[in-house]
């Protein structure tokens, strides 16, 4: 890619955030989370699309993935539980006083698969902890928030092996510039109609009110019930100032609440899920009165395990995900090992916590009224993908006749 052509779409790329995803509004804050300091250009390029419009103070909070590998190489085994909460009580500082928040992944997916995995597994949970407050703000879409996973060199020669690291760096740049739509001639106008599209799928699927969703596939035979009066919803999000935003750039999914003691079956997984710089894959999970009641993987079991045992409801579900097999990012031809574009390829679940809005009334419901409406409340949101070409899904009706959503991996109605 020519360096000026990289620029320009980079610079694009920011505006997209800015505009689209974040939605900033003049006088608003911003603050930044950067997981990788490799992620640098773009940024500069989100900090000065942010002041153009409007934002009066960008923050950045920068993480450095191998400074992480290296406590995890040397730092005593007894010190996993430490934490620095000046992290996390400033950034709930800016969350609860209104402030955009953006989340800059792409880390190596298999950064750590040589650690000690309960190290890893006490760490994670300990973050988790931490984290707990302004994940529950994320869920309650309390402010404008989005994620976004710009290549990196060490993600991107695990994508593409056989290429020197700048092929494939650039490679995954080209990719991800396309996934994103940024050949478009007005990409932001472009996600405006996607949105659009998204959310009327979302509404016609709520309307429907199922009691349960069927999956069927190879390897896969799921039943999730849906609580009473649950949302679908998909493309844009508000916060309670009636404020739009895009959680995650690019989106093609509409999603809603599982009930959480309701999931009976198998369920395979099509994709590799990346957790915590390990790959899991080639695994499935067998549910039984809403529970994980066994599971197995031909990689990263261990890590799966602990995944698991994060807490007392990391074995139920928090979302189930509907997206056709034709899109974008399932027709580009390889693996992503990123969950923000890989679940965009593929239907998909996610173990944990469940999302506020995608229940009638659950934005004012208190923990224990949420897990009495099925809802799930977990220190964790791991979605991992099931979905392919091969699946057929089927909505149940309140009279317990069955209609059909997907066939063969792709919608089976119009809108």
């Amino acid at each position: 890619m020519k360096n000026q052509d990289f620029e320009q779409k980079l610079t694009k790329y920011a505006e997209l955030i800015v505009k689209v995803g974040l939605n900033i509004q003049p006088g608003q804050r911003l603050y930044i989370l950067a997981y990788v300091l490799e992620a640098a250009p773009l940024v500069r390029k989100v900090m000065e699309s942010a002041y153009r419009n409007g934002s009066k103070l960008v923050s950045v909070l920068w993480l450095d993935e191998q400074l992480e590998k290296i406590r995890y190489q040397s730092a005593p085994p007894d010190s996993f539980e430490e934490f620095e909460t000046w992290m996390t009580d400033g950034l709930l500082q800016s969350v609860e006083r209104g402030d955009a928040f953006l989340q800059i992944g792409g880390r190596n997916p298999e950064l750590l698969k040589d650690q000690d995995p309960e190290l890893i597994a006490i760490a994670n949970r300990t973050i988790a902890k931490h984290f707990r407050p302004i994940r529950d703000h994320q869920g309650k879409n309390s402010m404008q928030w989005t994620v976004v996973v710009p290549p990196t060199p060490g993600w991107a020669v695990k994508v593409f092996p056989l290429d020197s690291p700048k092929d494939a760096e650039e490679q995954l740049w080209d990719a991800v510039f396309k996934v994103c739509r940024l050949d478009e001639p007005d990409p932001a106008l472009f996600w405006k109609h996607q949105v659009i599209h998204l959310e009327k799928r979302a509404k016609t699927l709520t309307e429907k009110q199922y009691t349960e969703i069927i999956f069927k596939g190879p390897g896969t035979n799921l039943s999730i019930g849906l609580p009473d009066g649950h949302i679908w919803e998909g493309g844009s999000s508000k916060t309670p100032s009636d404020i739009s935003f895009v959680a995650n750039l690019p989106t093609e999914e509409v999603f809603t609440l599982p009930h959480k003691n309701k999931i009976e079956g198998t369920v395979t997984s099509t994709k590799p899920l990346s957790y915590q710089g390990n790959l899991i894959e080639n695994f499935n999970l067998t549910f039984s009165e809403g529970k994980v009641v066994d599971f197995s993987a031909e990689k990263g079991e261990e890590t799966l395990s602990n995944l698991l045992e994060t807490d007392q409801n990391s074995k139920s579900l928090g979302e189930v995900a509907l997206v056709p097999h034709q899109t974008p990012i399932s027709q580009i031809g390889f693996i992503f090992l990123n969950t923000l574009y890989d679940e965009n390829a593929s239907n998909h679940l996610a173990l944990g916590s469940g999302y506020r809005d995608t229940l009638k009334g659950g934005l004012k419901m208190s923990e224990e009224e949420f897990a009495q409406a099925g809802g799930n409340n977990s220190l964790i949101h791991v979605d991992f993908m099931f979905g392919s070409g091969e699946m057929d899904v089927d909505g149940v009706m309140a009279d317990g006749t069955n209609e059909p959503v997907m066939r063969a991996g792709e919608w089976a109605f119009d809108l």
